[in-house]
């Protein structure tokens, strides 16, 4: 009766030791198997045998690509604070997971001293415009230190890269002030370049509208002066002098200057003499004027004449 009962146990101990003796190890994975404590062996992904309770699996090393990021806070040359965000891309190789299990405690708190390390000795070289400016020497930086360092402990860096750079908000607000400065500077020398485009391009069309006034008002003036030369050329023809001709003709602008102003509606108030009476008055002066001005030009001819007759008449000195 009692073996009865003692024999399924001992079955089921005997299949539970049997099933402790397989493993699965998963891919991109290395596990290490220990003996007494003793490394044994490191066996690759798929499915593994080890002796129950006698090998053990001390651990698991993951072989894939791996990121660690790490905030780093200095000061550059210009003392200005600044935090960096350093992104370590690393990987364990697949012959060396002896050095890395067994050598080195805990990879990432060595990665991050290594981190803190070269880029405090790199950054306080540098001021803050050259910290963005030359990242890439940074991460160069730390990516060859950290290759020195981890590789002898099974470590490979893929990449190092400088993912941030966060400085002090007030230096931040600053920068934001300065390239706003320099911004306005900019446009304001836009503007004033096109603002000087403007008054050349207005200025050159005044000119041009000067030119052409000037010219109109010449040609203009010219036209009038060839039409009052043929006016006049009509009007001796049927026996009108030139006096009267240039009376006739100025009464007649008069009464065309009132019509032209009388069209206007818009125009400015101007008062002129319109009564016939002045239109008179205005004519009956100006043939007077001409008339004093011919006997004024007459009186000097006869006076002209007579000093030449006087010059001719005088007696000559005898000792000529």
């Amino acid at each position: 009766m009692l073996n009865l009962v003692l024999l399924p146990i001992l079955g089921v101990f005997l299949l539970l030791i049997i099933f402790s003796g397989i493993f699965i190890v998963k891919q991109q994975t290395s596990a290490v198997i220990e003996r007494f404590g003793k490394f044994t062996s490191i066996r690759s992904s798929g499915l593994q045998l080890k002796i129950p309770l006698i090998d053990q699996v001390a651990g698991r090393i993951n072989l894939k690509v791996q990121q660690l990021d790490v905030m780093v806070e200095t000061k550059t040359k210009d003392n200005v604070f600044v935090k960096l965000k350093i992104s370590v891309q690393f990987q364990v190789r697949q012959d060396n997971v002896y050095d890395a299990f067994y050598k080195l405690e805990s990879p990432h708190d060595q990665i991050t001293s290594y981190v803190f390390d070269v880029v405090r000795a790199e950054v306080p070289k540098m001021k803050l415009d050259d910290v963005f400016e030359r990242k890439d020497d940074i991460a160069i930086a730390v990516n060859r230190e950290l290759n020195e360092a981890m590789g002898d402990y099974g470590y490979d860096i893929i990449r190092t890269l400088v993912t941030d750079i966060d400085p002090d908000e007030k230096v931040k607000a600053a920068m934001n002030r300065i390239n706003a400065a320099e911004r306005e500077k900019v446009a304001a020398e836009y503007d004033g370049e096109a603002e000087r485009i403007r008054i050349v391009a207005k200025a050159r069309a005044e000119a041009e509208s000067k030119r052409l006034q000037g010219q109109g008002i010449a040609d203009q003036r010219r036209e009038i002066a060839r039409g009052l030369e043929e006016s006049v050329d009509v009007l001796n023809n049927v026996g009108i002098n030139s006096q009267e001709a240039s009376a006739l003709i100025v009464v007649t602008q008069h009464y065309d200057t009132l019509q032209a102003i009388g069209e206007q509606t818009n125009s400015n108030l101007i008062l002129l003499p319109n009564s016939p009476q002045a239109g008179s008055e205005m004519l009956n002066n100006m043939v007077a004027s001409f008339t004093a001005s011919n006997q004024i030009g007459e009186a000097m001819k006869e006076q002209n004449l007579k000093k030449s007759e006087g010059l001719k008449n005088k007696p000559k000195d005898k000792n000529e």
